[in-house]
């Protein structure tokens, strides 16, 4: 990996969390009560309608904020175009869903970068706030923890389905209503219990590799019961068909020397692999949490699906298949 040919940087207290754990953004203490979270994130078109492609651009954006505990206050908007192909009204349709994004949740569009570039390319810098002794990261996950997730998986074989041009009506409509929905509120029904023990959101890396990082970083053995995974409509039947794009078979790459997964079908397999765009809240809590966990999610009718849990050993994922 890249990261690991790095030259070290200077070791700063003021780090709370920094690129060793794979985390979903760093975490730098101002005083006592405040620090600042801040992510980055961009990825070429992942739909066809360009308001919807900057809003999920933003929406993807703004997670990795709320999967820290944080609450996010500014962006940059960066854009990537082929300024000799696209129309200003174009360009100015995905800019404007990005910003409708971040009014909706209350932060601050400054300012941004953009460049002249032949495969578009849209996302955003944030900036989030949070209380230094409230921060959830994905490497503290304990023995004994139930793991949830907040979204179903599958949107790696749909956007290539969609750029292919073989992806069913119904099948984009899903997708996109998935990676429109944002993780404000799940970050809230979580914050209302006290907080996950452990906590990520699912992107690029997958599901297996998110719940990979998570193990490593918690020094902790994870088992997932793949038949309780969500899946996207029409994700299954394109898996069969090997359809993934190169950045899931990566994914695959990444996980299999810490994987255990005897006797799960191999396209299930390839599917928990697949790399996510805009997705759900991956998290840990303790047992005795769980009827409050249902509860909050269920008041503000939001969907949560119980797919493992932790065990002591060495940093590993253990995967079952019931049927």
């Amino acid at each position: 990996m890249v990261l690991a040919q790095l030259s070290p940087t200077p070791a700063d207290a003021r780090v709370l969390v920094g690129h060793q754990t794979h985390d979903d953004a760093g975490v730098f203490q101002i005083d006592e009560k405040t620090a600042l979270v801040q992510t980055v994130d961009f990825f070429t078109p992942v739909v066809d309608d360009p308001r919807q492609y900057g809003a999920i651009s933003a929406t993807n954006a703004l997670s990795d904020v709320w999967a820290m505990g944080g609450t996010p206050v500014t962006a940059l908007n960066l854009l990537a175009i082929p300024a000799d192909q696209m129309t200003a009204e174009t360009a100015a349709e995905i800019l404007n869903g990005g910003a409708m994004v971040m009014r909706q949740f209350g932060v601050s569009l400054i300012g941004g970068h953009s460049i002249d570039d032949p495969e578009p390319k849209v996302g955003y810098a944030v900036t989030g706030l949070v209380d230094p002794q409230k921060i959830w990261r994905n490497s503290t996950a304990v023995p004994g923890d139930l793991l949830y997730c907040t979204k179903p998986i599958g949107t790696g074989v749909l956007i290539k389905a969609i750029k292919d041009g073989s992806a069913q009506p119904d099948w984009i409509e899903a997708a996109t209503e998935m990676m429109l929905e944002a993780n404000f509120a799940a970050k809230n029904a979580l914050a209302s219990i006290g907080g996950p023990n452990s906590c990520t959101d699912i992107t690029g890396f997958g599901l297996l590799g998110h719940t990979w990082e998570m193990a490593q970083g918690s020094k902790v053995t994870i088992h997932l019961i793949a038949d309780r995974v969500p899946i996207l409509k029409g994700a299954e039947s394109l898996a069969l068909a090997g359809a993934f794009p190169q950045g899931s078979i990566r994914n695959r790459d990444y996980v299999a020397d810490h994987l255990k997964a005897p006797g799960v079908s191999d396209h299930l397999l390839a599917l928990l692999c697949d790399a996510v765009t805009s997705g759900g809240l991956l998290f840990t809590i303790n047992p005795d949490q769980e009827s409050r966990l249902t509860s909050a999610f269920s008041g503000h009718h939001l969907p949560l699906w119980r797919i493992g849990e932790v065990h002591s050993g060495p940093s590993a994922i253990e995967i079952t298949q019931l049927s």
